[in-house]
Formats: C-alpha cells, structure tokens, sequence
C-alpha cells in the first residue's frame, strides 16, 4: 500500500509515496527549499508543489517542526511564529482541495514522525525499554518510546542545559554556521547526550537527521555514554516515511485529523489522546558556556 509523505523541515520541504509494506520510498522523492519567512501560507504552498509534482490525490501525512496536537501546531521554534495555533491539518487538506473531493491530512512532530518509521522499519526495530531517537538538522528533533509506545512531542532539543537552549549549541546548523570541525561538535553532541542520558536513562540513542548519513566521523569520538548509540538506517526518509504511517492510521481511525497524543510504534496503530503538549519551545539566543 502507498500513502504519501511530506517532511516540512526549517531548511526543506521534501515529499514522495511510501510504500508501507516496505517501510521505503515508492519513488525519488521531490524536495523545495523552506521559503523565508515560513508562514502557513508559503509553507502550504510548497507542500502543494510537493505533492502536485506527483499527481497525488489521497490521505497524506506531513511532519511540522514543533509541538503538534489534534492537527493543530502549538510551538514554532524554526519556523514562522503564525503558525502557533494554526489548525495545520486544515490548511493543508484545505489547499490539496479539500477533505472530501482532495487530500486529507494528518500532521504530526516530525521527529515523532521519523522515531515513528526507526522504530518499526529501522535501527529502533524490536527494541524494549527506553528508546530515544534524536534528529539532528536546523535544530534538534526528539521522539521517545518506551517499550515501543510513544510519549509524543517531547522536543528535548530545547532543554536547557547551564541556562541555555541545547540545539543552540549542537544542532547540525550550528555546526555548519560555526564552521565546527567533526570534533568540536562532538563534543557538544557528547555533552547534550550526558545531559539526555542522566534524565531517560535510555537503552538505546537513535541519530538520524541528513547527518546520520555521516556517522562514521562523528559517532566513534562520542565517548562516555552508557547507551548504545546508532546511526538512523532510513536517514533523512524518516521523516517521510513516518509520516505516511501516520496518515495511514489516521484513514483506519476513521479521522484525517492525528491523536494528540502516543502512538505504538506498530506501522498503523494510534494510542488513546491524554498527553499535554510541551512548553512553549521560545529559548535563548545565547550560546552554552565555552567549551573546555
């Protein structure tokens, strides 16, 4: 069965059919630069591209880059502030032409989305306790499951850590605009992980982002953490991939719009609603104190 994916990132917006079956892409995906500033409107524009580059008509899923409950985004770190408290599910289903004639849509926390697709398809597959799956990119996206269910949106890239925002100082963003070399970001990313480490007490820490593509040069100088730390298998795809899962169970739910709250990590399968959105994901500019 296909169902599409769309994976709105602060720096891209990429998309294609999934096959569910084999929890991969069905054809190369389409990707659009994130437009600036990223407002609802500019961003439902290129998802429109994105799916229209297909020909797609059918349920949809897309990922949003913050706190998303009931199809409804409540935080906007790395993109526009208007879409705090957009009905997205609508905007978009409503711009791919409508519930019933078009797309329906359903949204979800892209890193929800990806641990969603690692979980079931990739390097968190058939993994118990406490798995963290963590995306590395414009900031720092998180997914964390328990014995396969998922505690939803739970953005650790904005704890603080000495006062101060930890993807502000280890995002794959940061590296790029600090000109890091491979060890000096590993060295932030050592340091988030302790901080994560020391909270969940996770079994396993899952990297994925365009940089888990990367891993060999930055994975073996993370020294010091007692959790099994693996590269994401579908990399960058996870996000699609998830989010078509999620689309899918949306459809069999009888609803276009998501649960706001846990899912299995089961290919189609949604939990009760009950859990409370995360804060407000607004943080410091301000870097962590200087490394030693």
């Amino acid at each position: 069965m296909k169902v599409f994916g769309v994976d709105i990132g602060g720096s891209g917006i990429k998309g294609a059919p999934v096959d569910l079956e084999r929890g991969d892409l069905a054809d190369e995906r389409y990707k659009v630069l994130t437009p600036r500033p990223a407002t609802p409107d500019a961003v439902a524009d290129c998802v429109q591209q994105v799916v229209d580059h297909f020909g797609w008509t059918g349920p949809v899923g897309a990922t949003f880059p913050g706190v998303v409950t009931d199809g409804v985004t409540r935080t906007a770190a790395n993109v526009d502030k208007g879409w705090i408290d957009r009905n997205a599910a609508a905007l978009l289903a409503g711009r791919l032409g409508g519930e019933t004639d078009g797309c329906p849509v359903t949204v979800l926390n892209d890193a929800d989305a990806a641990g969603l697709a690692e979980m079931h398809f990739g390097a968190g597959k058939g993994r118990g306790g406490t798995v963290i799956v963590l995306t590395f990119g414009t900031g720092i996206g998180s997914a964390v499951f328990t014995d396969g269910k998922l505690v939803p949106n739970t953005e650790l890239g904005h704890l603080e850590l000495h006062g101060h925002d930890a993807e502000k100082r280890a995002s794959t963003k940061v590296k790029d605009d600090e000109d890091l070399s491979w060890e000096q970001w590993a060295h932030r990313v050592r340091k988030y992980l302790a901080h994560v480490e020391m909270l969940f007490s996770p079994r396993l820490f899952v990297i994925g982002g365009g940089v888990s593509r990367k891993a060999a040069k930055f994975l073996p100088l993370i020294e010091g953490i007692r959790a099994e730390i693996v590269p994401a298998q579908l990399q960058n795809n996870a996000g699609i991939v998830g989010a078509a899962m999620a689309a899918r169970a949306a459809g069999q739910e009888g609803t276009a719009a998501p649960a706001g709250a846990g899912a299995s990590a089961g290919p189609l399968s949604t939990a009760t609603p009950g859990a409370s959105p995360s804060p407000s994901s607004a943080t410091s500019q301000v870097g962590w104190p200087a490394d030693p």
